[in-house]
């Protein structure tokens, strides 16, 4: 049987791509914007490093020296280590051994510079925010209707305000289009009075998942409400309100 007729096993295969990583390619400095950032009960740090172009996985093992900063979503970092596979996952990671901030990332700028741009026009002026009441009798929510998000604002609703009615404008929470339906669903529930409180919600996810949350118009919609406008970032199966720049106030 000759080479192109063997069949490999996929855990041979996988050690035979191992080998040729760990022998062909030396270690690097790889330059990208940290996402998707986790630090495990283990004392593992998991994060990605990304472009404009592509994005690698990588990790740093708790025996490694800690970084002298906080590894954050959005700063642009340089990280030191060598290409390995992870056999059991079945990808290629970036072990790494050590990293540097070089600044902030695109993202993170854009974020800034729009967040100075509304502040200019007094969108974030605390005189704007509107406090929570304490027993609303009518809860709007603009979230995912399929999402586990949904359903932990059903039950924590259900718990904390059993009387409340709920009404719910089905919306995407990612990718394009995501904005212009949050920022609508936040005009409908303005217009109808039917409300007291609008809550976003949708699961966690990396800066790029939650990016439709920062987009101007959804803003800009938040700024000419009439409504109390909290958002919930799910986390862990447990219902966790943040703050926004126009949320008002905190709750829970």
């Amino acid at each position: 049987m000759n080479v192109a007729e063997e069949i490999f096993s996929v855990g041979r295969l996988t050690r035979i791509i191992r080998d040729l990583l760990d022998d062909g390619l030396p270690m690097v400095w790889v330059e990208g914007e940290l996402s998707n950032v986790t630090l495990h009960r283990s004392g593992h740090r998991y994060f990605t490093l990304k472009d404009a172009e592509a994005q690698i996985q990588c990790v740093m093992w708790r025996t490694r020296r800690a970084p002298a900063f906080e590894l954050e979503e959005g700063v642009k970092v340089r990280a030191f280590g060598r290409v390995t596979v992870w056999e059991r996952g079945g990808r290629y990671q970036l072990d790494t051994v050590s990293i540097l901030t070089v600044g902030v990332g695109d993202l993170q700028t854009a974020f800034e510079e729009l967040k100075r741009k509304l502040g200019a026009e007094g969108l974030f002026d605390l005189e704007r925010k509107r406090p929570l009441p304490k027993y609303p009798r009518a809860i709007g929510i603009a979230t995912s209707p399929t999402g586990a998000a949904v359903r932990d604002l059903v039950w924590g609703f259900a718990a904390r305000f059993p009387p409340a009615q709920l009404y719910l404008i089905p919306v995407k929470v990612q990718g394009e289009g995501a904005a212009r339906d949050v920022s609508r669903a936040i005009a409908a529930f303005n217009r109808s009075g039917l409300v007291d409180i609008i809550v976003i919600g949708r699961g966690g996810g990396s800066i790029e998942d939650l990016w439709a949350f920062n987009e101007e118009m959804v803003v800009r919609a938040g700024s000419a409400r009439q409504i109390p406008k909290p958002g919930l970032e799910r986390r862990r199966l447990s219902v966790r309100w943040r703050c926004q720049w126009l949320g008002g106030s905190w709750a829970g």
